[in-house]
């Protein structure tokens, strides 16, 4: 379990999702067991012993993404509802707690709504998640809502009040890291066919981490696939894309074994997929801002209320197609085959990016990076049309020296 806490205290760090100062990770096992920063370990114990859970993370993102969002919070708000596909499907809202409700002697606000949803927001503190039966859970939540919440933010800038010079000063590095593209890490892809059952696997494992590595998915989430003759090899449900040996089904197309079962829910999108395409390989994550600006519509008269199932319209973004349609076997299935061919990539409202490729994982790989890198692009250059005073525009210009 110990190894577990370091395991994923490691992560977060590396995915930027928290400072290493300002973050907690306790488990239950015979004992509790924790990692972290001494005053959040005093708040997460007097927490974890009082809920029915396994693990209990509790961090501060490295960017100061919370005090942008509590500057703009009403002081009456007691819940975030983001507009993102992972938050509909898994977190629905996320309860706020304000820094005067709670205490780590009196934690009772905490433990109540921890016992209700996945995680929280809580007022100088960060975000706080359980993990139900493993620590894996609580750092899964974590991300969940971290990913959520900078989509929230970002997407704010552009759709709500303009930013001001404190924010965008405040976010300096998000903005320096925004004007350095991602690098297109995918040479070592060349002649990983998709032939032998052994290299299809091993083809597989590498894309899937390096979609990781590049931060193309919110946390380890997304989908991997490829298609040989009648049978398609897929993620599991659920899968850590970096970490997907042992984690690949092999699904025939006539269903005739039960590998189907812990296949990714997004199986019948990619069969649908192989089957309306000459596609041989699909790779599936999640780039935050390519999410981002799907949400962007500049449709005004519009009566559709549930945008992201009920849309029929195609948008475009840096050339790549927007469907709207529910993950797993609803409206993904049948939205995305149909646009997906011309362009070999299809963007998802507020869900995620599909690529497919046509011998390896080059081309979806390569695809997913230049997309996000265009998309990175095309935010800076809305930001700068919103932002309202010269100074915020040369800070959100200014390379890092």
């Amino acid at each position: 379990m110990k190894r577990q806490l370091e395991k994923y205290a490691g992560k977060l760090i590396a995915d930027g999702g928290a400072d290493a100062a300002s973050m907690a990770i306790l488990a239950k096992d015979d004992q509790i067991l924790e990692l972290g920063s001494p005053e959040l370990l005093q708040l997460g114990r007097a927490v974890l012993e009082r809920l029915n859970v396994v693990s209990l993370v509790i961090a501060d993102p490295s960017l100061p993404l919370l005090d942008t969002l509590f500057g703009r919070l009403s002081p009456q708000a007691s819940e975030i509802v983001p507009l993102d596909t992972e938050t509909r499907t898994f977190l629905h809202d996320i309860p706020v707690v304000r820094r005067d409700q709670f205490s780590a002697e009196h934690p009772e606000r905490l433990v109540e709504l921890l016992g209700q949803r996945k995680g929280i927001l809580v007022e100088g503190v960060g975000i706080m998640t359980t993990g139900s039966v493993t620590v894996e859970l609580g750092y899964i939540n974590y991300c969940s809502i971290y990913h959520a919440l900078f989509i929230k933010i970002l997407l704010d800038f552009l759709q709500g009040n303009p930013p001001t010079l404190n924010e965008i000063q405040s976010l300096l590095p998000l903005w320096h890291q925004l004007q350095v593209p991602i690098p297109e890490r995918v040479d070592d892809l060349r002649g990983a066919g998709l032939g032998e059952h052994e290299d299809i696997l091993h083809a597989m494992e590498i894309a899937g981490r390096r979609t990781v590595e590049l931060h193309l998915v919110d946390s380890f989430f997304g989908n991997i696939s490829c298609r040989v003759g009648s049978r398609q090899y897929i993620s599991q449900t659920g899968a850590s894309l970096d970490e997907l040996s042992g984690c690949i089904d092999i699904v025939a197309d006539d269903n005739s074994s039960t590998a189907g079962i812990t296949a990714s829910s997004e199986l019948i999108a990619h069969r649908a997929i192989y089957q309306q395409t000459g596609a041989a390989a699909i790779l599936h994550g999640h780039p935050k801002f390519s999410v981002i600006l799907s949400l962007l519509c500049e449709e005004t008269d519009c009566r559709i209320k549930d945008c992201w199932k009920e849309c029929e319209r195609v948008r475009s973004l840096c050339g790549t197609p927007i469907v709207a349609g529910e993950v797993g076997a609803g409206g993904i299935a049948k939205k995305v085959p149909p646009v997906i061919g011309e362009t070999g990539t299809a963007i998802v409202y507020g869900h995620g990016v599909f690529a497919t490729g046509s011998n390896d994982f080059v081309r979806p790989l390569r695809a997913l990076i230049r997309l996000e890198n265009d998309c990175r692009r095309e935010y800076l250059r809305l930001l700068q049309g919103r932002v309202v005073d010269s100074s915020s525009s040369v800070l959100l210009a200014q390379k890092q020296v």
